[in-house]
């Protein structure tokens, strides 16, 4: 089977979120999940999209196939590294906020 994978790490997006975004183009053809991407409301999917057509232009340049053949044959939201911050909390104490980050992965093919 022929597939040509990308990835993007460390992006500042909870996985929780993003993993909306990648239930929309999951199994889909990749002319459909761009227009999902492409007018979807969220954040991750805006990010997604970057991710797809980095997929979709490798395996048009290393396997020789027409974008309009291929299909998303899998899509994962890792988790990243979660940045910690502080913030103020009552009484002059603080409490603790996490920035979380995730990994998304790509995978087209035929």
């Amino acid at each position: 089977m022929l597939q040509k994978r990308a990835v993007t790490k460390y992006v500042r997006v909870p996985p929780r979120k993003a993993r909306y975004a990648a239930d929309l183009i999951r199994g889909k053809s990749v002319e459909e999940a761009i227009l999902q991407l492409r007018y979807s409301r969220l954040k991750a999917g805006r990010l997604l999209l970057k991710t797809l057509l980095s997929a979709v232009a490798n395996a048009e340049s290393q396997l020789d196939v027409m974008r309009d053949e291929l299909k998303v044959m899998h899509v994962s939201i890792d988790c990243g590294p979660v940045i910690k911050r502080m913030k103020a909390g009552g009484k002059g104490s603080r409490e603790p906020v996490a920035h979380r980050t995730s990994h998304f992965n790509v995978v087209v093919g035929k």
